[in-house]
Order: C-alpha cells, then sequence, then structure tokens
C-alpha cells in the first residue's frame, strides 16, 4: 500500500480515514469488466437447464459447479470445506402429504370417512399427528380488540376441533381504512389464535362465494408459513361444513350472513353426537445445498468479501409472483444470475491482480438466499476464513436492470469510511446512486452487518418480471451492469488498500418483529432484528437496537425468544402474532435461551417511532 501512496499522503496523515480513501490511485486493477462476458455467464446461469436454481432442483448443483469450475479456471484457492469450492448445509424446500391423512366423522355412531383432496386438504403449515374431539363453529376465528370483535368471547373452545372462515369481517375493511384485509385474515393468525385458545385442532371453510367463484380447496403446496404452526389445520368444502352446522339447526351461509350484516359473533358448539377424528402426515423435504466459495490472498490476512446469491425460486412456489405460473421455470436472470455473474467477472478482473493487492478477497456465491438468507446465514456461523479479518462485505443482487444509470447502494452508513469511499469512487463512473445507511435489507450483506462488518449492497431496483418465469436474460442490460461491476472493482480495490472501516451501527430501516407487515397490522415497539437462519423453535435475535425497550430489559444478540407473556413462541409467526396483540406500555415478561440457559426479563413495550 505505502509504494502507492502519493507523497501528499505521507504529508498529512490526519484525517486519515477520508484521506486514505481519497488518495489511493484509482484504476489500479488493470482489467476491466467485460459486457459480453457478463452476458454470457447470466445465459447460462438462467438457461433451462439450471431449471430456475431452486433448492430442490438438480439445476442448482449445475449452477453451483458452474460457479465452481469458473473459479477453478481463474486459479483461485478453494475456500470451502475440506479442501473444495463447497461448503454445504440442509434447507427446507417444501412438504408433502403422506398417505396416512385421514379425516373421520362420526354422528350418531355411524362413522363417515372424507375423501383426500376431494372433501379436504391438510394446509402444509400443519402439525403432524392424530387428535379427535368434539366441534365448534367460532365465525371468523377473529380477536380484534382494536375493533371490538371477538369470536372467542365467552365461548370455551378448549378441546375441541374449531370451523373458523376463511377471511374476516367486512366491517374490519372499514375501520381499519385499509384497501386490503388486516392481518386478522390470515390463515395463520387463525390457527395461532385457535391453538393459544386451547383449541386441538383446525377445519377452515371458504364460506359464502362471490359471483362465479368454486369452492376450491387450496392447494398444499402454494401455501407459505411456518414449518409447523403448533395446531393441525385443514380445509374441508363447505358442504362438509353446512352438514355438520344443519346438526346444529343452523346453516353455514345464514351464520356468516348474520356476522358479516352485524358484525357480531355467533359462535356456537356443535352436539357432541358429532364427533371428528383427524390425522395429518406430512413429510417435510430437505435439500442439501452448498456455497461456492475462492480466494485471492493478499498479502495481510485481512480480507474483503464479495459475494451473491446464486439461488432462485426453481419452477416457482410460494414466492412466485406469477403463481398461475407455478411449474414453469422461473429464470431469475435478474434474481440473481445477474449478481453471481458480476460476482464471476470480478473474479475474472481480479485474478490478474494476484499478489498486488494488500488484502485478499473472498468470493462468495451463496444458496439458500430465497429461503431466508440461509446460505450467508451459515457461513457467518461457519466461517471457512477467520470472521475477524472480514474488513467488509459487498453485495450484489439483482444488478442487471439498470435504468437511466442509476442504482441502489445500501449500507453506506454501517462503516466509518463507506459513504466517502463510494462518492470518490462515484466520481470515476457514469452512474448515479441513491444511497441508504441501513445495511439491513432482504438480502445477503444483512447476515454480515449482524456479525458487526460493514456491508454495500449493490441493487439495480424491482420490475414487472421480479419472481415470475419472464426474468429471462435478453432482458438484461449487460454494458450498463458492467459499468457497475466497474464501479464495485473500484471500491473494493481501495477497500483492499484503505484504513479499514470501523463498524457502525445503524438504526434498521427495515424493522423487525411487529414491523408494518404485508397484512400492514402494527404492534408496538419491541427493538429486535430476527436472525432469518433456521432454529428448532423460539426466534433467535440477530441484533437488538441500541436505546429499544429489549435492550433496555437486557436481551442480546444472539438469543432465542422462546416465551413472550402467557405465550410460547416456537417461530417468527408467533412471536409477530404476540406482539401485535399487547398494546403501548405493557410489561411482558419473556424467556430466551442464552448459552442453553433460560433467562427471564421483562420487557416495557413502547410506540414505535
Amino acid at each position: 500500500m505505502t509504494e502507492l501512496m502519493p507523497p501528499k499522503f505521507l504529508r498529512t496523515l490526519p484525517a486519515l480515514a477520508l484521506i486514505a480513501v481519497l488518495a489511493w490511485p484509482a484504476g489500479a486493477v488493470s482489467e476491466k469488466a467485460d459486457a459480453d462476458r457478463y452476458r454470457g455467464h447470466v445465459k447460462v446461469l438462467a438457461a433451462d437447464r439450471m431449471e430456475g436454481r431452486g433448492a430442490e432442483t438438480k439445476g442448482l448443483a449445475r449452477a453451483g459447479r458452474y460457479i465452481e469450475r469458473e473459479f477453478q479456471r481463474l486459479g483461485l484457492k478453494p475456500m470451502g470445506e475440506n479442501g473444495t469450492y463447497e461448503q454445504s448445509f440442509l434447507v427446507t424446500t417444501g412438504a408433502r402429504l403422506r398417505p396416512q391423512n385421514s379425516l373421520v366423522v362420526t354422528r350418531n355412531g355411524a362413522r363417515h370417512q372424507l375423501k383426500l383432496r376431494e372433501d379436504y386438504i391438510p394446509l402444509s403449515f400443519s402439525s403432524v399427528g392424530s387428535v379427535s374431539g368434539p366441534l365448534a363453529f367460532v365465525g371468523y376465528g377473529a380477536s380484534a380488540e382494536e375493533f371490538g370483535y371477538d369470536d372467542y368471547t365467552h365461548f370455551d373452545v378448549k378441546d375441541k376441533v374449531v370451523v373458523v372462515l376463511r377471511r374476516e369481517p367486512p366491517a374490519f375493511h372499514e375501520k381499519s381504512g385499509r384497501q386490503g384485509p388486516t392481518h386478522h385474515a390470515h390463515l395463520i393468525t387463525k390457527a395461532i389464535n385457535a391453538r393459544n385458545r386451547g383449541a386441538k385442532a383446525v377445519i377452515l371453510v371458504n364460506g359464502n362465494l362471490g359471483k362465479g367463484e368454486q369452492d376450491l380447496l387450496l392447494r398444499f403446496e402454494r401455501l407459505a408459513g411456518p414449518e409447523d404452526v403448533g395446531i393441525p389445520i385443514v380445509q374441508v368444502k363447505n358442504a362438509v361444513a353446512d352438514s355438520w352446522l344443519e346438526a346444529a339447526g343452523a346453516s353455514l351461509s345464514q351464520l356468516q350472513r348474520e356476522i358479516d350484516e352485524k358484525s357480531e359473533p355467533r359462535s356456537r358448539s356443535l352436539p357432541d353426537s358429532l364427533q371428528v377424528s383427524l390425522r395429518v402426515e406430512i413429510e417435510k423435504l430437505r435439500s442439501r445445498v452448498h456455497n461456492v466459495l475462492a480466494y485471492l490472498p493478499g498479502k495481510s490476512e485481512e480480507y474483503v468479501v464479495l459475494g451473491a446469491h446464486y439461488d432462485h425460486l426453481g419452477r416457482g412456489g410460494a414466492n412466485s409472483l406469477a403463481p398461475s405460473q407455478t411449474g414453469q421455470i422461473h429464470h431469475g436472470a435478474d434474481d440473481n444470475a445477474s449478481g453471481t455473474a458480476g460476482l464471476l467477472e470480478l473474479a475474472r478482473v481480479f485474478s490478474v491482480e494476484r499478489g498486488k493487492l494488500e488484502r485478499g478477497i473472498l468470493f462468495a456465491a451463496f444458496a439458500g438466499e430465497e429461503l431466508g438468507l440461509l446460505g450467508s446465514a451459515h457461513w457467518v456461523k461457519h466461517p471457512t476464513l477467520p470472521l475477524d479479518k472480514a474488513v467488509a462485505m459487498l453485495n450484489m443482487d439483482m444488478i442487471g436492470r439498470i435504468r437511466d444509470g442509476k442504482v441502489y447502494v445500501g449500507g453506506v452508513g454501517t462503516g466509518s469510511n463507506l459513504r466517502p469511499l463510494v462518492e470518490a469512487a462515484l466520481r470515476r463512473h457514469r452512474l448515479t446512486v441513491d444511497y441508504s445507511s441501513s445495511g439491513y435489507a432482504a438480502s445477503d450483506h444483512t447476515s454480515f452487518i449482524t456479525q458487526r462488518i460493514p456491508a454495500l449492497f449493490f441493487f439495480s431496483g424491482l420490475h414487472s418480471d421480479y419472481h415470475k418465469p419472464s426474468d429471462t436474460w435478453e432482458k438484461i442490460d449487460a454494458p450498463a451492469a458492467a459499468n457497475l461491476l466497474d464501479l464495485v472493482a473500484d471500491i473494493t480495490e481501495q477497500l483492499a488498500a484503505a484504513e479499514r472501516p470501523q463498524f457502525v451501527k445503524v438504526e434498521a430501516e427495515t424493522r423487525g418483529a411487529g414491523s408494518p407487515s404485508a397484512s400492514g397490522g402494527y404492534g408496538p415497539y419491541f427493538g429486535s432484528i430476527p436472525d432469518f437462519g433456521e432454529v428448532e423453535t423460539g426466534v433467535r435475535f440477530a441484533d437488538v437496537r441500541p436505546g429499544s425497550p429489549a435492550a433496555k430489559a437486557g436481551l442480546l444478540p444472539g438469543d432465542i425468544l422462546i416465551q413472550f407473556g402467557e405465550t410460547p413462541v416456537k417461530n417468527l409467526y408467533d412471536f409477530t402474532y404476540a406482539l401485535r396483540r399487547s398494546k403501548v406500555g405493557d410489561v411482558v415478561e419473556v424467556k430466551v435461551l442464552r448459552g442453553g440457559q433460560t433467562v427471564s426479563a421483562r420487557v416495557t413495550l413502547e410506540q414505535r417511532r
């Protein structure tokens, strides 16, 4: 580094960090990103034979081998496990029904077995096991104190199987002022509410249908949610539920109309002569996937991480934004063949700098990002290089659809000198940048932020092909992406030589549990950032915001929340549900696992700011 420093640097050592960044000679890397090579990588990674690079497909393994061959061809050092380029880990990719599922109705001693997929269907996040008991109708299964409505008021469902309508009373929409449904319409919210009320199982029904609608069962494969919501849940056809209500002198359609018109619950028990026996058997599907890792050593033990995820959605699934096209290959050219191709192109650019850089560069192609940042989360927990030697991480996710020369760079506030470093580099490149100080976002750099490693996130924006089969290679603007890669190379080159950036904790702009969700619900302020890696039960905190209620209560990053008040917390859905039902000012007794010990704390919830 010293040999390349201009003399004025040595005369002006004060303000070291800023000067080190600005004084570093730009363009020392001899190679430039090549648009044709870049396009070629995108074309290969987004080809049909890669099957959308879903975790459950052979295409993901093919893509991994392609990346590995490129690293090998460039002479980069393997930095996976056991001297290879691969680091493997298990992920849950889905679920399928086992043949033992059954739903039997006994009425006055006569048994009737319903037909799977014709009369009923288990939901993918159902608990497995067998239950039996009497039935109770609980309307929409909603407890909405904010709207003065509760289907469970003065109605005990302990040890009963509850019949629940989909959706929510129309009054919720009017009172909330929202365009869409509230979180009370979510199936998982209904299931957790029933479970917390002591119900044995949930039986869901569509209820009254719109003009032209059919009474269809949900598709088992299309539902997203936790692995196990903590209670068996199935859906039955309206006619099945209606036959049960007839035994109580009622009808499904009439009860629903009364609820909708008066916004008053119509919960009731069904005769004890009517019993159901339910068995749910679901096999969770798991796959072993691989991060692909290569290293260009520097003169010191410190290094910069260049990363991109190479997995995508395969043939659709719950995260597809074109559900009617599930089964078709979702090519993922921009998401994220574009970032992976950028990683390979930068590996080529820097491979000719062997032995010249002060710090090394780790090239990391992550798997499992679409399932919850699993690959990067696994790597930071099982690093193949000393984690304390990582000075910064640069993540490229969806960089292939740049419009009007404008890109988004997140995380510039997470390192003491990142923003001036990026600004200095921008003077040498024809790009316009929108900044964000926070590094928290739904991509792999977040895993590094949680480890207090400064990180930058490069992103060219969403578009109408996002998470659809139409995200194809010919829509990638390779020359524009190559221009961005030159900027990333410039910044990487400086980070490989400049004063080490000190980590700065920045308030997250995307909020953790209790934040606005897809349903639009808000909870009081708690202050944790959930870790998206898999844990057996509970919610692991990737971080705790300074000054937050969680921090004031002494909760720490790495704690696993298992109890929130009276509510056991098995997953993030449970936590979010419990938080939404709390109020500002509530003092909540929580329990966390810390180092194998159970630790209790009292958290005073605050108003969200």
